[in-house]
């Protein structure tokens, strides 16, 4: 079996942090999203790994865009071997698995969106897959938008059918961003015309199979799942992966400093007369004086927080907050971002905000 994993995309709903940063290696517990995906491929014992990236045009060629393959290598790390695919634009999932149908070949495989997430990793429906030989298996999660989401229409333990986006969802389940396929799905999508979003949609793939007699079985993941398109998704699967994390004290933690609940202090950090109180993580590097860090919150390495408050937060690599009156919480903060309090008259805000910033003053 082989695995096909998503990395593409323009992360429209993360801007203006995916201006300049691909969402799946935005760090989730102070470890980039794909990084979770590679691991639950691996675990699930599978080494053949598809990375479906952005591309461009190079002397008449389509080649990946190099900041995916750059951040993940050839795959070595994880015991696995990754192939670059890249995808001229973003023309919907049943466009990503047609593409990949010459690294698949004519084998079972795996396809995950890589900015998806799922207690427990992928092996256990890898196993009820192998185990029940289905032609497609769909994994389904109770949620409370699945307009946001292909819905399935059920009858007891059968799929009806499944709609993509549906202004009236049929039932309360979401397909989830991971789906095991026999090689049969490339019949589907080769049979896909573009949606009124000029996608071409895996829901509708999945329907094909449904109408032409393929066997479209399913299970449900009965734990947590997060797609993490949105702002509060990345903060919410950070307060989740945070809450299962084991704590390790690789830095340093003054006699001033005080640790309550899980915490984790990564290699070179300080934490210097102030207050942590878990579960949080802390990058390398980082040096938190005189503050107060509270429950879910991941701050990135080679950061500085001085004299401020902040929780339930994701603070990504070289930020600043420095002496900030106001406690910081549920705030998502992209690179080199830089807050800190004005003692200059007169008193003012002053802001330096990039396209589709969002900023909240009390």
């Amino acid at each position: 079996m082989k695995a096909l994993i998503t990395s593409g995309g323009h992360g429209t709903r993360l801007r203006p942090i995916t201006h300049t940063q691909n969402k799946h290696l935005i760090p989730i517990a102070n470890k980039p999203i794909l990084h979770y995906a590679l691991e639950y491929v691996r675990d699930a014992g599978i080494t053949e790994v598809g990375i479906v990236t952005n591309g461009h045009w190079v002397n008449g060629k389509l080649v990946p865009l190099p900041e995916v393959p750059e951040a993940l290598g050839d795959g070595s790390r994880w015991g696995l071997h990754l192939t670059y695919i890249p995808q001229e634009a973003p023309l919907g999932l049943g466009h990503v698995v047609r593409i990949a149908r010459d690294f698949i070949g004519n084998e079972p495989f795996v396809f995950y969106l890589g900015d998806n997430m799922v207690v427990g990793g992928i092996r256990r429906f890898v196993e009820e897959f192998e185990r029940t030989q289905p032609d497609c298996l769909l994994t389904l999660a109770r949620v409370k938008d699945p307009e946001r989401f292909g819905v399935p229409e059920l009858d007891g333990d059968r799929i009806l059918r499944i709609e993509e986006k549906p202004r009236h969802p049929k039932s309360q389940y979401a397909v989830a961003g991971i789906y095991l396929y026999q090689p049969c799905i490339f019949e589907a999508v080769e049979n896909l015309t573009p949606s009124a979003r000029n996608e071409y949609e895996i829901s509708d793939a999945h329907q094909y199979l449904l109408d032409h007699g393929f066997r479209v079985s399913y299970v449900e993941i009965t734990g947590w799942w997060k797609d993490t398109g949105k702002p509060l998704d990345l903060l919410e699967a950070n307060r989740l992966v945070l809450e299962h994390l084991e704590p390790t004290i690789e830095g340093e933690v003054d006699a001033d400093s005080n640790l309550f609940g899980p915490v984790t202090v990564q290699r070179g950090a300080q934490i210097l007369n102030s207050n942590i109180r878990g579960p949080a993580i802390i990058g390398e590097e980082t040096v938190i004086q005189d503050s107060y860090i509270g429950p879910f919150t991941s701050i990135y390495h080679h950061c500085r927080v001085w004299r401020s408050e902040i929780e339930y937060s994701i603070v990504l690599e070289n930020c600043q907050i420095l002496d900030v009156a106001q406690r910081i919480e549920a705030s998502l903060l992209g690179k080199d971002v830089e807050i800190r309090r004005a003692h200059d008259k007169p008193r003012v805000h002053r802001f330096m905000l990039s396209d589709q910033s969002r900023v909240e003053i009390v």
